[in-house]
């Protein structure tokens, strides 16, 4: 049986995790992992790509670049939290305000700190990154139209850092990242639907509280359209392997979704569009791997 003071502990390490949404962060450390194997270093041997100490550590700091962002969004949005995600924000309350942001100073520190033993330019790009999140959850964030862009160019944000590491300037780099900006933006949306009423009660100028339900609809379904853009060229551009099949289920799937966003109504409707839309974005994630199983294999 554990103690009181453990079972405290326990609660408080959960209370962080929820805060950082360590979930996330271990898709987005296996997305940069599988991006660079498959995509950016494709031409490297695998074990240089896997045991590559500068990417290792420049993954680190994204992580904790990462983490930090969560929990300077969790301080400015504890307020808005308890409307719209009463349950989380109770366990998320669990470690003080005090003790969240030491935490935020401690992981942007390490941030810059393991840049630099990489290059005084992933110094530079970090030490931007970290200012631009801060800005974003302090000012932009509740700016319509602009907080939706910012907020998808911050979450693909960590995936430039390894671009640059590697130099790789292909085309088709820039249209997966162009597909993964488009869901990135919708989810976003569909997320500012799904929180209106703690929006509308905190005074957040989100584009469903300025510009009403039917346009944000509007604009998820022309958005929805202009993926066919990038799919259109993976698809029949450039070769992507097996991961063909990822594409032609994330068309059905955004099908499936507008189907469901012109019937919604409620918080539940929107939380459902909102997990299609992640469900899209975590299985794109692990698809990767179909790109060049065969030749991935032969590195070995």
């Amino acid at each position: 049986m554990l103690s009181r003071r453990q079972k405290h502990i326990l609660l408080k390490f959960f209370s962080m995790f929820s805060v950082i949404r360590g979930y996330n962060i271990l898709v987005i450390v296996i997305a940069q992992y599988l991006a660079s194997i498959y995509i950016l270093a494709h031409d490297l041997p695998l074990h240089e790509v896997l045991f590559d100490i500068n990417l290792f550590v420049l993954v680190l700091a994204s992580a904790a670049t990462i983490a930090g962002g969560y929990i300077i969004n969790n301080f400015y949005d504890s307020e808005k939290d308890l409307i719209n995600r009463p349950i989380k924000s109770r366990l998320d309350r669990l470690v003080s305000q005090n003790t969240k942001l030491s935490f935020y100073f401690v992981l942007n520190f390490l941030a810059v700190v393991m840049a630099s033993y990489v290059s005084f330019k992933a110094v530079v790009f970090f030490a931007i990154y970290i200012f631009a999140i801060w800005f974003y959850s302090h000012k932009l964030k509740k700016i319509p139209f602009v907080g939706n862009l910012v907020s998808a160019i911050l979450t693909i944000t960590p995936f430039f850092a390894i671009f640059m590491y590697y130099k790789n300037f292909e085309t088709v780099i820039f249209v997966h990242a162009l597909f993964l900006f488009l869901l990135i933006t919708m989810r976003e949306l569909t997320k500012d639907l799904e929180n209106i009423t703690g929006d509308l009660a905190q005074n957040y100028n989100t584009i469903p509280v300025i510009y009403g339900e039917r346009v944000s609809k509007i604009m998820l379904t022309i958005l929805s359209g202009l993926t066919l853009l990038p799919t259109y060229l993976l698809l029949f551009r450039y070769d992507v392997g097996y991961m063909y099949w990822y594409f032609y289920l994330s068309i059905g799937l955004l099908v499936v979704f507008l189907l469901i966003l012109w019937r919604s109504q409620t918080k539940t409707h929107y939380l459902i569009l909102h997990n299609i839309l992640k469900f899209i974005i975590v299985v794109g994630v692990f698809s990767i791997v179909l790109i060049k199983v065969s030749v991935v294999l032969n590195r070995i």
